[in-house]
């Protein structure tokens, strides 16, 4: 059993927060499993209501927990938001720009376009073949265009069957709605479009047909010619 340690420095709320992690963990409770409520933790920690309702907001801002009116609480799932704000912020105050971000994407993608190709069902093999079309399909309708683009890469993540790719390439999605676009813009002839969506249309081929060689180097390439280079160097506005 691992609990936070109650010396100076350490807030009652934290030391709630923690509690209920350790409850979490010791009771071996997974998503949607019920917590006890906060007088029971208030009671057993010798805290306030009022402490512990501010510890089960911490945790529900984390998605660690979901707590709705009338509902005891509920272990959460992780759904990449939480990292997803993290990266903004990141970007935003000049910490990491957005190439640095990009260059741990490719290094995720290659791998998730690799593993997508071995695990893929034959629905989502259909599914991330819909989306190289639907990408065809949106021509400069850059809403359409940036949707089909974020929801392809999510596809092939999830078919990767590691949900922590999953959860990773789906924080990228705030990130890629800057950059979609800007990268789109640089292609200004018809002919340079046509490659862009051939090169989707065959890696999503290369995952369905199960060929993991060459989804792994469809996707390098897909980095090398759409997006390096090509990315703005500052924070995303």
């Amino acid at each position: 059993m691992s609990h936070a340690p109650t010396g100076e420095g350490v807030s009652l709320v934290q030391q709630a927060v923690q509690a209920v992690r350790d409850h979490i963990r010791d009771n071996d409770l997974k998503v949607g499993d019920t917590l006890p409520g906060e007088g029971h933790f208030a009671g057993k920690l010798g805290v306030s209501r009022a402490v512990m309702r501010e510890a089960f907001g911490a945790l529900a801002a984390l998605r660690h927990i979901e707590v709705a009116n009338g509902r005891r609480a509920r272990v959460g799932a992780i759904d990449g938001s939480v990292m997803a704000a993290s990266l903004d912020h990141a970007v935003a105050t000049a910490q990491v720009s957005i190439n640095e971000v990009w260059d741990v994407r490719r290094t995720l993608e290659v791998r998730t376009a690799e593993l997508a190709a071995l695990h893929r069902t034959d629905e989502e093999a259909a599914r991330i073949m819909a989306l190289a079309e639907a990408l065809a399909e949106a021509g400069d309708d850059m809403d359409k265009v940036t949707a089909a683009d974020v929801a392809l890469h999510e596809a092939i993540a999830e078919a990767s069957r590691n949900p922590l790719f999953l959860d990773i390439v789906r924080s990228f999605a705030t990130l890629m709605r800057v950059a979609v676009p800007a990268a789109w813009r640089t292609r200004t002839t018809d002919v340079q479009r046509h490659t862009v969506i051939a090169r989707h249309r065959a890696l999503a081929r290369a995952i369905a047909d199960g060929d993991s060689e060459s989804a792994r180097a469809l996707m390098n390439d897909h980095f090398d010619r759409a997006v390096e280079g090509r990315l703005p160097q500052g924070p995303a506005q």
